[in-house]
């Protein structure tokens, strides 16, 4: 534990997340407002919405966030912290802007933000601070007080996400068939995103962020599992087939091991999650699942990391890290962003390709 500060500073501590739906008529009024402006024809959202009604509507999205919240509001409470926590979400109920409300009214100024990614980049870190914008902006447009939100930093390198991880993998290795260890191949996963995207990330001038933290992660974990031999692979691509995303994808790489290396078992972590979303119960639990078992290879997926109470205990250190103005706890060598300010970049050059679109 840090606690290198008692967060005094603070009022409370919002959960930012992406939100997903929870019965079937709420699954195309939730992709509506994630394809927003994008002019997508409602009969298209509802044949995209086959991985949900899959599961009757259902994303695993909010119950765990809910569970990380009961996680960390425990872990508050065990170091006698006065921090509530609020739950808002981008694209489906409860919304951000929602959350503001209620922490206005609540008589909350300064409100640490914890967004559900480690990571840099557009979709794991930018659009995380742009939606801090959004929510300010929506808080003066009810004429409510103003709110300081403080984004605390990237975590994919913390020793206690490292950990988490490395013991999920481990609870994962004991689950495969003795019959096949030998012939079983570790995969790290996250998902994919557009070349181009990757290719210009970082705050002063520091390429391909998003990526070289995911690798940067999967080498620790590895190394903390006792693991020398593994392969880092992408998932859940979507759009234009011409456009070159991160590669290789999972379910190829897997089908490709089959056949090239004889491999009987996959480990999968799905490390670039902190919690199960959709794309984890469909694209691998499902889709990938579904191809290895044509290839007569037994999968086994490795919990993801958030919803452990050692997890909650990481954030409320990173928040004593935030009130205390620095980061303490870290491995590797990899650019960590600190802390954001009421939704403004890390530092100057952060994701250029998106405040210059």
């Amino acid at each position: 534990m840090t606690d290198l500060h008692p967060l005094t500073d603070y009022d409370a501590l919002l959960v930012l997340s992406f939100g997903g739906p929870e019965g079937t008529d709420e699954v195309v009024p939730f992709l509506e407002n994630v394809t927003r402006g994008r002019g997508i024809p409602r009969e298209r959202l509802e044949e995209v919405g086959e991985h949900y009604f899959n599961f009757g509507g259902i994303s695993p999205i909010n119950q765990q966030n809910r569970e990380l919240i009961a996680n960390l509001e425990e872990a508050l409470a065990r170091r006698e912290i006065d921090l509530p926590v609020y739950f808002g979400n981008r694209n489906w109920h409860p919304f951000a802007e929602d959350a503001a409300e209620k922490i206005a009214h609540d008589g909350h100024r300064k409100v640490l933000v914890l967004a559900t990614s480690a990571w840099g980049g557009y979709s794991a870190c930018r659009q995380y601070n742009e939606d801090i914008k959004r929510v300010r902006e929506h808080l003066a447009a009810k004429n409510l007080p103003e709110i300081h939100f403080t984004k605390i930093r990237q975590f994919f390198s913390h020793p206690t996400f490292i950990a988490e991880t490395a013991a999920a993998i481990e609870a994962a290795y004991e689950k495969i068939p003795s019959e096949r260890r030998d012939h079983t191949r570790m995969l790290f996963t996250a998902h994919s995103v557009p070349n181009r995207h990757d290719d210009v990330g970082g705050a002063d001038g520091d390429k391909n962020l998003y990526s070289r933290q995911v690798t940067e992660a999967a080498r620790l974990a590895a190394n903390k599992a006792g693991i020398q031999d593994y392969d880092l692979v992408w998932q859940s691509r979507s759009g234009d087939p011409r456009v070159p995303w991160l590669e290789p994808d999972i379910v190829d790489h897997t089908e490709h091991l089959a056949d090239s290396q004889g491999t009987k078992a996959v480990v999968v972590c799905a490390i670039g999650f902190i919690t199960d979303h959709m794309e984890v119960l469909w694209d691998l639990d499902t889709e990938l699942v579904e191809a290895a078992q044509e290839k007569d290879v037994h999968v086994e997926r490795a919990r993801t990391a958030g919803l452990t109470q050692e997890f909650a205990e990481m954030v409320v250190d990173i928040a004593a890290e935030s009130a205390a103005g620095e980061i303490i706890e870290k491995l590797g060598n990899v650019t960590v962003q600190g802390n954001t300010d009421n939704g403004e970049p890390c530092a100057p050059g952060c994701c250029d390709i998106w405040t210059k679109a």
